[in-house]
């Protein structure tokens, strides 16, 4: 290769990225009309893909100067996005989660860059779209992978759409599994729509996994009084089960109330929920009331449990 050709190939690549960045805003001064910059909300990015990390291993896997991360983790933590403490395991590092506040901003720049990428493919055709992702899975295997994430998925508020998602799929899924009939369909769609209703944002929260742009699990925590807070449907798709999600959505829903101030959290579930069942004894919860009931087809066993915080 010829020293020009090889100066045409590096013009070629600098005119692209010139080209792409202006296509989807990155020199806009805050990234999708957000309060976030291009870094920060990089930097917001890979923390919602991890359930907690540390300073230095968020500056290795994004390729960043550890004093520059250090500034916009600042920044972020003093805008209420970020929460650092020390770490479990050695004292010396920082452990670096997002807050709630900043689980609903990551939610809201996924949601808006979601959006203007659909809107970009919708103009082409399907066969140039298909066209599009393989080139672009060309150049991310020429230029090498990104280092893998702690955690297959993400955590996010509920948006608009989720309800149907859990009262639909919860429906399909108890069915296949456990032969229950549309009662607990109607069950769930209940709870769902008191839910929405009487939503209580200081008190209540709704956590949606998502892998890949597809909702993968949920769970529900809400208010029944200032001291008490309920658990309520938990679930976790086939396909993403062994890999601690429910656990983790679990964890959330403790998190969240020793946070608001609660000092017990109850819920109510079925003797044969063997999976759940294991998780909240893991979690401490205790088993105190078992009673029999016939609904969504069969004969259960209904069971309370309760856990002090």
């Amino acid at each position: 290769m010829s020293l020009n050709q090889q100066l045409e190939r590096v013009e070629a690549v600098r005119w692209f990225t010139r080209f792409y960045t202006r296509k989807i805003g990155v020199l806009h001064e805050g990234l999708l009309d957000s309060p976030f910059s291009l870094a920060e909300g990089r930097v917001v990015y890979e923390l919602a893909h991890h359930q907690t990390t540390t300073a230095s291993e968020l500056a290795a896997e994004l390729d960043l100067d550890q004093g520059y991360l250090s500034r916009i983790l600042k920044r972020l933590e003093k805008r209420g996005y970020v929460l650092r403490r020390p770490s479990a395991t050695d004292g010396r590092r920082s452990a670096v989660c997002l807050t709630e506040k900043g689980s609903e901003g990551f939610a809201l720049i996924n949601a808006r860059s979601r959006n203007e990428v659909g809107a970009m493919l919708d103009r082409l055709s399907e066969a140039d779209q298909v066209r599009l992702t393989e080139a672009l899975a060309l150049v991310e295997s020429l230029l090498g992978d990104q280092p893998p994430r702690r955690v297959p998925y993400i955590l996010r508020p509920h948006q608009p759409g989720d309800m149907g998602w859990v009262i639909h799929r919860q429906g399909v899924v108890y069915c296949q599994e456990y032969g229950w009939d549309e009662h607990f369909e109607a069950l769930v769609a209940e709870i769902a729509a008191k839910f929405v209703q009487n939503f209580d944002p200081d008190k209540e929260r709704c956590w949606i996994a998502e892998r890949d742009g597809q909702n993968v699990g949920s769970v529900f925590l809400v208010h029944q009084s200032e001291e008490v807070a309920k658990l309520r449907l938990l679930f976790v798709e086939p396909q993403a089960r062994g890999m601690g999600l429910g656990s983790r959505l679990v964890k959330e829903c403790l998190r969240f109330a020793r946070l608001k101030g609660y000092t017990k959290v109850t819920l109510w579930t079925n003797d044969i929920l063997h999976a759940a069942r294991r998780i909240y004894e893991r979690e401490g919860f205790r088993l105190v009331e078992e009673e029999h009931h016939h609904s969504f087809g069969h004969d259960l066993v209904g069971q309370n449990w309760e856990l002090e915080l």
